[in-house]
């Protein structure tokens, strides 16, 4: 049985998910996922010009994971321009920076970067998960459009 893959570290949600070509009807799209830690290596990597040792740091995963991560998504991207494909940004393994959730009520919030209160600021509860965690999804199945069987 493989090991559990380690949850990767993302700073923000993407403000957009879902991206298609212009002038093609929905029906007839094939979607291509890719995963948002697949996302935030793009980020890094390509958008912020870090190296692939800063971005590992950053998402707090070995260079050579980085690298396995960044090269699926580059592939994922080109699919998805080269055979008109659209887009989708979901699912993958990972956990959200500076956001933290209190298991005694449930409440969630954004911690500023530095502060390492460990209380619930709507119970005082002291049951607080760092790190938020987003359920593993199934980044590597490609879907069909709406309603068209497989």
């Amino acid at each position: 049985m493989p090991r559990p893959q380690k949850r990767r570290l993302i700073e923000n949600l993407p403000e957009a998910d879902y991206f298609k070509p212009a002038g093609v009807p929905m029906a007839g799209l094939e979607e291509v996922i890719l995963n948002i830690d697949e996302l935030e290596a793009i980020r890094l990597k390509d958008h912020e010009g870090l190296n692939h040792e800063e971005s590992a740091a950053r998402m707090q995963v070995s260079r050579p994971t980085f690298h396995r991560i960044l090269r699926s998504a580059h592939g994922k991207v080109a699919e998805a321009l080269t055979q008109g494909k659209a887009l989708r940004i979901q699912g993958g393994s990972y956990r959200i920076a500076g956001r933290h959730q209190c298991r005694a009520c449930g409440h969630t919030w954004s911690a500023a970067t530095g502060d390492s209160s460990t209380t619930c600021p709507s119970c005082d509860g002291a049951d607080v998960v760092s790190g938020l965690t987003k359920p593993k999804g199934r980044g590597r199945h490609r879907h069909r459009g709406p309603g068209r069987a497989r």
